[in-house]
Formats: structure tokens, C-alpha cells, sequence
């Protein structure tokens, strides 16, 4: 032990422990240096994450979610003793599933993540393949290519999810989606439904027309108005909403390239009525999704 009374490892008195919710069963963590604080702030790089195979959970939605999602393999949970008090619901669904509960200072939490208001959690990385995902059959997916900015792909997540999507793909040269500002953007969609992640656009394309999907790009100059296609009062040939289908979204500044939108069935524009000159990334995917999410039920 150290002159204040800290072990090796960063552990101190149980103090700040819980006795009613017996919220960790360890000492508290209270040395924001201590090399198990390294290990677990180091997975908000794409290096750390590579190397273990695990990314960071951060803020009490977003750890919510993770911690009440079974196919969701957590690894540990942190909490400040003011989050433990205050977010009980999180320590007992944590508890309920017997995972490791860990309580640190708010000092070590804040050191393990800054923006995670004193809920960390750890858990393994959530992309399947995307034969897997297709097992499921599904309907309504969401295709980003080439999108990289974080906050854009985890909004996109979301707004899928809300969407009633089935799967997300975010194709080769897209952001991680185990970044911590998109897991953040997602509000914890990310552990709501499937998402495979580095598959070529062509193959993806490929692999989800064999399976019966139409796929449509999103674009602003595309020949289909998306409010025609609603109306039904598009021209002969244009896309049917009501079947399965696949909106492919590019990148934020160039959108899709030429190329990209060869491979797809059709391209979509969502109307501008207004002086607006387009619409941002996430926008445009979310009427787009639930447009088919729509025509899907009706």
C-alpha cells in the first residue's frame, strides 16, 4: 500500500462504496494514472480499439442501452459513486446480468473519459458479417459509403433505428462506428440492431440484391422525386417503396460518386420546397428511411 493508503493498482478504502446496492465488489479505483484507467481510456483511439478487440461506452444513455442489451457482451462497468447514486437503474441491470462493477472517484472517470458524465462501460466490438445479418431477412437497411464523419454515421444509426430499419452497413473507407462521438450520436442504437462494418460497396450492393432487396442511392440531382415515389405518381419503371429495399447515402461533402450510383437500381432526390440548397447527411437518410418505412407498412 501507498502513504495514502492505495494499492498497487489504483485501489483504495471502500468508502466510497454503496452498502445498500453493493454497487462493486472490489475497492474503489481512486489513482487516475493507474495503468487499468490507461487501458480502458486508450480505447477511444482506433489503435486501442484494433488491439483489444473492444471499444468505450461512454455517458449513462449510451451504457444503458449497452448493459440491458443481451447479444451486447460487456466487459466491465465503471461508475462514479454520484453516477452510481444517481443512475441506479444502469448498476442494477449491470448487476442483474452479473457483470463487473467497478466504482471509481470521479477523478478516475473523468480521466477514463471526460464527456461520459461518470459512466464508463467496456464491451466487445458489435459488427457481425454481413451474410450474417441477412439470415435475419431483412426489409429496410441503411448503407453509408464513405461516410466519415462520426457524428453524421452514429445520427444516421439512429434515426435507422427509429426508422424500424433492419441493419446498418458502413462500407469500406466509412468511419469506425466504435468511435466514441459516433457510439455517442447514436443514443445507444448502435447495440439496437445489426452493423457490419469494411465491406466493398460493390459487394455489399451484390450481396443485397441476391437477396431480394431493391437498392436505391440518395442523391440531389437523381431522376425520381422520393414524393412521386410516395404518391405514386413517378413514371413507368421508377422504384417500389413497399418492396425491400436499401437506401446506399455517400459521403458528407462529394456524396456519391459516379461510379457508386451505377451500381445501384435507381437514384432518389429527396424535393427541396424551400430556399434551403440540400440537406445535410443525416437528414436526407432519415426521410429517406422512414419514406420507405412508410410505404412499407401501408
Amino acid at each position: 500500500m501507498s502513504d495514502h493508503g492505495e494499492a498497487p493498482d489504483g485501489t483504495a478504502g471502500r468508502g466510497l462504496r454503496h452498502g445498500r446496492d453493493q454497487v462493486a465488489d472490489q475497492p474503489a479505483m481512486s489513482n487516475p494514472r493507474a495503468e487499468s484507467v490507461r487501458q480502458v481510456h486508450a480505447l477511444a483511439t482506433r489503435a486501442g480499439r484494433e488491439r483489444s478487440g473492444r471499444f468505450l461506452v461512454e455517458g449513462p444513455q449510451a451504457v444503458r442501452e449497452a448493459v440491458s442489451a443481451p447479444q451486447v457482451r460487456v466487459r466491465g462497468l465503471y461508475v462514479s459513486e454520484p453516477a452510481a447514486l444517481r443512475y441506479t437503474e444502469i448498476v442494477h441491470a449491470a448487476r442483474d446480468r452479473r457483470l463487473d462493477v467497478h466504482l471509481g472517484t470521479p477523478e478516475v472517470l473523468a480521466a477514463m473519459s471526460p464527456d461520459a458524465q461518470g459512466v464508463v462501460a467496456v464491451a466487445d466490438l458489435v459488427d457481425v458479417s454481413l451474410d450474417q445479418a441477412l439470415l435475419a431477412v431483412p426489409r429496410l437497411v441503411a448503407v453509408l459509403a464513405q461516410v466519415r464523419d462520426p457524428g453524421n454515421a452514429g445520427t444516421v444509426l439512429r434515426a435507422a433505428d427509429a426508422a424500424g430499419a433492419d441493419l446498418v452497413v458502413l462500407t469500406q473507407a466509412s468511419v469506425d462506428v466504435h468511435n466514441p462521438k459516433a457510439v455517442r450520436s447514436s443514443a445507444g442504437s448502435l447495440f439496437h440492431l445489426p452493423v457490419v462494418v469494411g465491406v466493398p460497396l460493390a459487394e455489399t450492393v451484390a450481396t443485397l440484391r441476391r437477396h431480394g432487396l431493391s437498392v436505391l442511392a440518395a442523391a440531389g440531382d437523381g431522376p425520381f422525386d422520393l414524393d412521386d415515389l410516395l404518391d405514386g405518381t413517378a413514371a413507368p419503371g421508377a422504384p417500389d417503396l413497399t418492396a425491400p429495399t436499401a437506401w446506399v447515402f455517400g459521403n458528407e461533402a462529394w456524396g456519391l460518386a459516379a461510379a457508386d450510383r451505377a451500381v445501384t437500381d435507381a437514384v432518389v432526390r429527396v424535393p427541396l420546397h424551400g430556399r434551403a440548397e440540400s440537406l445535410n447527411l443525416a437528414t436526407a437518410a432519415a426521410v429517406c428511411l422512414y419514406a420507405s418505412a412508410r410505404a412499407q407498412r401501408t
